[in-house]
Parts: structure tokens; sequence; C-alpha cells
């Protein structure tokens, strides 16, 4: 009886098959955090969650995969948060809407900035991660574009590439803030003086708007 139960305790919990993947990718990135990029392999994964091997590459089929799933489900917690961050400035007005962006990147940045990074690093070359980044870089700049185009007089295409450099500028300046070399204050400043300018001038002239100054007397 001891020994059936001792031999139940030590087989893994069978878990269906999405709770599965993640807790995968939640030991992968408590992996990431402790051990680095190097370090993380499938085989690792599956043994510090209990799993075989196979049950590892069944989900990902290489670490590549793996380190590209991570990758999508970190930069899918900072959509979501953009999207409801977003939602919670309505009414829309700039101000609002530019403190929604700074916010839910940074707060990303925070959260899971260093293993976003570490995976990017680890992964730069490969012809997967730059489609996968792409795809997700577009998805990020289509929310941009909603939340800027009230505030902007721009062409659809001109206001796009402004949001792709809204995108490359926090990414750039949000590394300052993981690295140690800027405070947070600092870093949202930056980022809402950088917002403010590119699309505050641009805004379309509204009812009360004053979109210049009347000349002096």
């Amino acid at each position: 009886m001891n020994e059936k139960n001792s031999e139940a305790q030590s087989k893994p919990k069978k878990l269906p098959k999405e709770a599965r993947r993640a807790q995968l990718l939640e030991t992968a990135k408590g992996v990431l955090r402790e051990r680095g990029a190097d370090a993380l392999t499938l085989a690792l994964v599956a043994e510090c969650a209990g799993v075989t091997k196979p049950v590892a590459y069944e989900h990902f089929g290489t670490r590549e995969g793996l380190l590209i799933e991570l990758y999508r489900e970190i930069d899918g917690h900072h959509l979501d948060a953009l999207r409801q961050a977003l939602q919670a400035a309505a009414p829309p007005r700039l101000a609002a809407v530019v403190a929604a962006v700074c916010e839910s990147y940074l707060d990303c940045a925070r959260d899971n900035g260093a293993e976003w990074q570490a995976i990017a690093a680890a992964l730069r070359g490969s012809e997967a991660m730059a489609a996968v980044q792409q795809e997700l870089t577009e998805a990020y700049v289509r929310e941009l574009q909603r939340a800027f185009a009230p505030f902007s007089a721009l062409p659809a295409a001109a206001l796009r590439l402004r949001c792709i450099g809204v995108a490359g500028a926090a990414e750039n300046i949000s590394r300052e803030l993981i690295r140690g070399q800027a405070s947070e204050s600092a870093v949202a400043a930056a980022l809402r003086g950088l917002m403010t300018e590119l699309f505050d001038a641009d805004r379309p002239a509204a009812a009360g708007h004053k979109t210049s100054k009347a000349p002096r007397r």
C-alpha cells in the first residue's frame, strides 16, 4: 500500500494540454530569471517542471520554439496591458492616452523587460524570431494608431510610421531603466515628452482647440 502511494506521488500530475503548456512556460521563465538564457534548455525545463523530456519537446519542438513562445507570452501580456490601459483612459484625451501607453510599457519593462531582452538577444539572427517580432510589432503599432488617430491629422501611412517610431523609442528608452542607467521617473518623463511632441502639434482643429496663437497688436 505504501509502495503504491509512493509511486503515485512520484508520477507527474496529469494536466490538460493548455495547463501543462502554461506550467512549462512559467517554469522556463523561472529558469531564465535565475540562470540566464544560455542555460535554458527543454531538458532543464522538463526536469524543473517534473515531467519527462518528451513532454517538453511535444509542446515546443526545439529550444528556439520555447524561446519564441516565451517571447510571445511576454509580448501578449504587454499588449493586453496596453489595451486595458487605453480602455480605462476613455473618453480619450491626448494626455490620458500618452499616460496609458507610457505606464503599460514601463510596467512591462519592470516586470519582464530583462527576460524579454535576453530572449531577443539569444535568438538574434533567427529568421523565425525576426518574423515573430515583426508580427508582434505590427500588432502593437496598430493599437497605437487607433489610440493616437483622434489626435493627429496625418494620413494613415504617416501616422503608422510615427507609431513605429514611438514603439522603437519606448523599447530603447526603457532599456536604460532595465540596465539601471536611468530612473523610472526620468524614463517616464522622456516617453511622455516624446509622444506629446509627436502628436500634440498634429492634432486636428476642433471646437475650442486653438491651433495657433493670435497675433499681438
